[in-house]
């Protein structure tokens, strides 16, 4: 199911702000784009947006911009400054030559200062960071939900059309078995002619006929598949998964009527109703 969420949380010092947007997948798959910075917590991030997200391909990008102005501090090295110094003086000795040596000239050399970047509050940056994917999860489900009531409506409309074709294959059905009891009657009298056709025969033909053709098992777990389906639409748990099974179901029952019935009447409804399936699993690809 497609969805959309953007949060931004700021304090005095930093800023997050997240984008989060989905489109219809089978499964979960959120892949996560975020600065180095916050690298460390992608896993948590990852866990918490699962608590919202239970299907679909998911797009997370996370900006972080840094207000405070001494991110980085200077740190003296003392001691290797002090090995400098001794070595410039022993040359200064060992060639007879002036020691012009200045503060300014020796802090020049490697290592003597070296820029650090100052120990950030992990905690606190998470509490940021956690309030930002809240945020943007929330307002990334309620689009979802907003988006889940229209393909239930839609779904409903589809399961009524289908419970109608169900209902006309299932009143056709007898008539079937009564026109080919009145065809093979016809078609025995004129090649009998003048004799007598055994009523008993006849009857044991059609009935043979009769329990080949029957669909009442079919259409009877069809009406249970289509009341099942409307049932699990209205609960609020994911139910992608199991929509996703029982239309499996359907669409099984719909190929056995198939396979059975010749009768071109049954064979046209039972053809729109595999379409009809076909779409109702289309749609449920986006339900999570």
């Amino acid at each position: 199911m497609t969805g959309f969420g953007r949060s931004e949380v700021s304090n005095e010092d930093r800023k997050i702000t997240i984008e989060m947007k989905s489109v219809n997948h089978r499964y979960c798959d959120i892949s996560i784009k975020l600065p180095k910075k916050l690298g460390f917590f992608e896993v948590s991030i990852r866990n918490l947006l699962k608590k919202y997200i239970g299907r679909g391909k998911v797009d997370v990008y996370i900006t972080y911009e840094d207000y405070t102005e001494n991110t980085v501090c200077v740190k003296y090295n003392s001691d290797l400054a002090q090995e400098y110094y001794d070595n410039l003086v022993k040359i200064s000795e060992d060639f007879g030559i002036e020691n012009d040596i200045r503060a300014t000239v020796l802090s020049r050399y490697p290592d003597v200062f070296i820029l650090e970047e100052q120990t950030i509050d992990e905690v606190k940056l998470w509490e940021l960071v956690e309030e930002a994917v809240k945020n943007a999860a929330e307002a990334f489900v309620e689009t979802r939900i907003a988006e889940g009531e229209n393909l239930k409506l839609d779904l409903k409309t589809k399961l009524n059309n289908m419970a109608k074709l169900v209902d006309f294959v299932e009143e056709r059905s007898p008539e079937i078995v009564g026109e080919y009891r009145s065809k093979l009657l016809a078609k025995v009298t004129e090649l009998l002619q003048d004799t007598k056709v055994d009523e008993s025969i006849l009857l044991t033909e059609v009935t043979i006929y009769a329990d080949k053709v029957c669909v009442d098992e079919e259409t009877v777990r069809l009406k249970s598949h289509i009341n099942n389906m409307i049932n699990t639409l209205n609960e609020s748990d994911n139910v992608g998964r199991k929509l996703d099974f029982i239309a499996q179901e359907m669409n099984r029952e719909a190929n056995t009527i198939l396979s059975k019935i010749s009768d071109i009447e049954i064979t046209n409804k039972a053809i729109d109703l595999k379409t009809e399936i076909e779409k109702v699993r289309e749609q449920i690809q986006n339900i999570e």
